[in-house]
């Protein structure tokens, strides 16, 4: 089992930029599909991003696109999402989850399957505000 330490939140104004790791044990990163997700007071959680293991398969929910990026260091053994042009709406609880990719060969979904990500972190909370 893959355990996921999130780090890296916090409060920023509108417009800045903060970047989320998400730092993994017990078991080698690069085997897994990575998702971000996020889930602000009062509403469901939802995808924000995912990576298929190999990185060719990146998946970005409209509402971030172009603002956010996902990366990993299989080096690091850390998966990164940068957010910059933050806005209100961003505020969130944040976490990375993992499945190993043989679970689910070409798996990286944001808006279905939430269920097939096995391991999670214990979320980041991100705060938009002036």
């Amino acid at each position: 089992q893959l355990q996921l330490v999130e780090s890296g939140g916090g409060l920023v104004q509108p417009g800045g930029s903060l970047r989320l790791s998400c730092a993994a044990s017990g078991g080698t990163l690069d085997d897994y599909t990575i998702a971000w997700f996020r889930q602000a007071p009062g509403k469901e959680r939802g995808g924000v991003s995912c990576s298929t293991h190999s990185g060719g398969r990146l998946e970005y929910a409209d509402s971030v696109k172009g603002r956010f990026t996902i990366s990993r260091s299989d080096v690091k053994d850390t998966v990164y999402l940068q957010m910059n042009s933050l806005k209100p709406e961003d505020t969130a609880d944040y976490y990375c989850a993992a499945v190993h990719w043989m679970s689910y060969p070409g798996f990286c979904s944001l808006a279905d399957g939430q269920e097939r990500y096995r391991d999670w972190g214990q979320g980041i909370q991100v705060t938009v505000s002036s």
